[in-house]
């Protein structure tokens, strides 16, 4: 008869399943963060984008406020397509020289915090997020007719 030793046999899978565990949770872990800095900042490019445009076409009659609001409606929805919130606090415009008159460029500027997932809240402290800014110049235009209060 002969012995068998069966010590070893088999552990190879064992070793491969843990060492693909340890090694795929992680990188999981990474993309899925990744994935929401990157929808993230492509939200918001489009959001300062659609804010710019949104501004500059707002119809004669509506003042600089009424802009503002416009932009900022513009930029909100932008960031909800990406599934993020937009607060008033993270959007900034200006104007240089003046708001909506001829030759003058509207600069608007988002700053965000994307949280990282899947780390929850009772932990404690803040949860730890990547910063994330976008900016858009948009020209009022030399030719065209001076709206609102200035």
């Amino acid at each position: 008869m002969t012995r068998r030793d069966r010590g070893e046999h088999g552990s190879a899978v064992v070793e491969f399943s843990w060492l693909a565990l340890l090694l795929m949770v992680p990188l999981i872990y990474v993309m899925l963060g990744v994935f929401d800095v990157q929808r993230a900042s492509y939200g918001a490019t489009a959001a300062t984008r659609a804010a710019g445009r949104a501004f500059i076409i707002v119809p004669a009659g509506l003042s600089e406020e009424d802009a503002r609001e416009r932009a900022f409606e513009a930029a909100r929805l932008a960031m909800k397509d990406q599934g993020m919130d937009l607060t008033a606090d993270q959007l900034k415009i200006t104007c240089d020289p003046a708001c909506l008159q001829p030759g003058s460029t509207v600069t608007v500027e988002l700053d965000a915090e994307v949280p990282l997932p899947l780390i929850p809240d009772a932990l404690g402290g803040e949860r730890p997020a990547i910063h994330i800014n976008a900016s858009h110049t948009e020209p009022y235009g030399d030719y065209r007719e001076a709206k609102g209060n200035g």
